[in-house]
């Protein structure tokens, strides 16, 4: 299964990504990690991702393509993924697409949850006075100016891609101001919906109904091929003893007309015979 979520600042793609993880076995993308993890691997793309982070600069489009790329060559994607926070423009899509496209790698779905905004804002606020009355540290960044601005950069740089994915059929939306368990479960019900997803649990229970299947037909099939060799050698052996039945009744009654003969014709000239001779005394 190969995914990417979208969706606004706050709208849960993460909570939603690690229990699709936890339920698919599939590992989830964070390019922020993958950029780190080069640079750890000091791999050719990591230096030079390397190198422009020191700036202070943004890295390039094609570094993170190329540390994606390097990262789906990996054996631990062999079950698939989920792509998190990238792509967040079209043009990265669109070269996202490429790279998936040389690797031979189906993207099965781009996963939008779609959250009102407002109602974004006063859960953040909520959040922050309820901190703050309980004397705890509010982060700098979890607050509903910063929320405010991160939500108008989404709409200005990542909403097009909701446009670009649902032209190629690639779109799903969920209601993401549900609770958590029914955003998880209607995901899992679209995803099963398109054939994206076999659940891990699933696939030996299909191998060994299969398996079984085929033990059932090898067993019959060799029945049947058992019982045609048994009919086939019991008119083999019944063949013989009907015929030599046959030639020796044949042969009886052949006999028996002839010792029948011989004595009808001993019988009648015997008396013929007789005859014949006390004539000649008179």
């Amino acid at each position: 299964m190969r995914l990417i979520l979208l969706g606004p600042p706050g709208a849960g793609k993460g909570t939603q990504a690690q229990r699709l993880v936890q339920k698919y076995g599939i590992i989830q993308l964070s390019t922020g990690e993958m950029l780190r993890a080069a640079v750890a691997s000091q791999t050719p793309v990591g230096l030079q991702a390397k190198d422009i982070m020191a700036s202070g600069a943004l890295v390039p489009d094609e570094i993170v393509i190329g540390i994606i790329s390097d990262r789906l060559d990996q054996p631990d994607m062999k079950n698939g993924f989920i792509l998190d926070g990238f792509p967040r423009t079209v043009p990265q899509a669109a070269a996202l697409d490429e790279l998936l496209k040389k690797k031979h790698i189906k993207l099965d779905a781009v996963v939008e949850l779609r959250v009102n905004e407002s109602a974004l804002l006063d859960r953040v606020e909520t959040r922050v006075a309820e901190m703050r009355a309980r004397g705890e540290e509010v982060r700098i960044d979890d607050t509903p100016e910063v929320l405010s601005k991160r939500l108008a950069n989404y709409r200005s740089l990542t909403e097009p891609l909701i446009h670009y994915y649902s032209e190629r059929r690639k779109l799903l939306t969920v209601d993401g101001m549900m609770t958590i368990e029914h955003v998880t479960r209607e995901i899992n019900r679209i995803l099963s919906a398109i054939g994206a997803v076999e659940p891990r649990a699933a696939a030996p229970a299909r191998k060994a109904r299969g398996a079984a299947r085929k033990t059932a037909g090898l067993t019959g099939k060799k029945a049947a091929k058992t019982a045609k060799k048994a009919v086939k050698t019991a008119r083999k052996a019944t063949k013989p003893a009907s015929t030599a039945a046959s030639k020796a009744a044949s042969l009886a009654k052949g006999r028996g007309t002839a010792k029948a003969k011989k004595a009808a014709k001993k019988t009648t000239s015997r008396p013929a015979k007789k005859v014949t001779k006390k004539r000649a005394k008179r």
